[in-house]
């Protein structure tokens, strides 16, 4: 049977038409494949990526040794893990204000280089009242026995750990004593975490006096980088994806101090009585323990009472 025969004109033309459209739809098919759409996918996806190591540090005006792969690393590390911890670090950022501002002029006072700032924020993270399972407690986390040896008065009713300026100076006295043993700062910042004794046993042992020598317990050998890597991080933090205007980072709080020589028997009514509740002055200082102070041998305290406005954000971040 010949071709003619077996498939007329109009057969002809519905078979030419039903091959194009499989042809069209085949087409379409092979556009919208996998391929395309992972191709597509993959240009639009946010990848997650390495930190920036700087070209160089410095702390307390001493040179971190960035050249040495296992000091690289160990900075690597920190930065990463603050970099990509961002709700946290994103609080550190909107804190610093607040709490920098107490903090910088005591240091200097006591020549403590300013880079120790970031050791109180490495030791509490700006939390005031957090206490370690070990008893430390307060933005500079002193145990009782440092913190009495070095001025502070600790007892049932008031705890000057949780006195920033008083916390401060007391951990000026220690950073100043360890560096009269040292001679290096980065040292002294090891021996806040590891304590004076403990860093010199290990320093005596291993015949070093360099920090980034020194073979340390897990603790101990990342505290600096981590104090290194939030030095990194607030001081240039977009370049590690952060970025929080001045309006939104926290206000610096305003406030009157008064003298306080007798007793308080009921401190909610103290408070009423100088304006203010009793939540704010507990805030304000959470030094006060109780809910009076008796005070026996009628010491001096100043007391923060907060000015009129300072409550409000909109007035206070003016």
């Amino acid at each position: 049977m010949s071709f003619k025969n077996k498939f007329s004109l109009p057969k002809l033309a519905l078979f030419f038409s039903l091959s194009a459209i499989c042809l069209i739809f085949c087409g379409l098919f092979i556009n919208s494949s996998p391929v395309k759409t992972m191709t597509a996918e993959v240009a639009t996806r946010q990848f997650t990526v390495p930190v920036v190591i700087p070209e160089s540090l410095e702390f307390a005006g001493e040179k971190v040794s960035l050249s040495n792969f296992d000091v690289r690393e160990a900075l690597d590390r920190e930065l990463l893990v603050n970099t990509y911890f961002q709700s946290q670090t994103i609080l550190y950022l909107k804190k610093a204000r607040r709490y920098f501002q107490m903090i910088e002029p005591i240091l200097k006072q006591n020549n403590i280089p300013d880079d120790f700032k970031y050791l109180s924020l490495a030791e509490s993270g700006f939390q005031e009242k957090v206490t370690s399972p070990a008893g430390a407690t307060g933005l500079w986390q002193l145990m009782k026995k440092a913190a009495t040896e070095n001025g502070l008065e600790i007892n049932n009713e008031v705890d000057e750990r949780y006195n920033i300026e008083k916390s401060t100076q007391a951990a000026c006295r220690y950073l100043n004593h360890a560096y009269r043993m040292y001679g290096s700062w980065i040292i002294v910042a090891a021996s806040y975490n590891a304590g004076i004794n403990g860093i010199k046993r290990q320093a005596d042992f291993q015949d070093s006096r360099n920090y980034f020598d020194l073979y340390l317990n897990e603790e101990t050998s990342r505290y600096v980088y981590r104090i290194l890597a939030l030095k990194q991080i607030l001081e240039n933090p977009e370049k590690y994806g952060f970025k929080v205007s001045e309006d939104e980072k926290y206000p610096v709080l305003r406030y009157k101090e008064i003298t306080l020589t007798g007793s308080v028997n009921n401190l909610a009514e103290y408070a009423h009585n100088k304006g203010v509740n009793y939540k704010m002055l507990k805030y304000f200082n959470p030094w006060l323990r109780q809910s009076s102070l008796k005070n026996p041998t009628r010491k001096s305290y100043l007391l923060k009472i907060p000015e009129v406005g300072t409550r409000s954000f909109e007035l206070g971040n003016k």
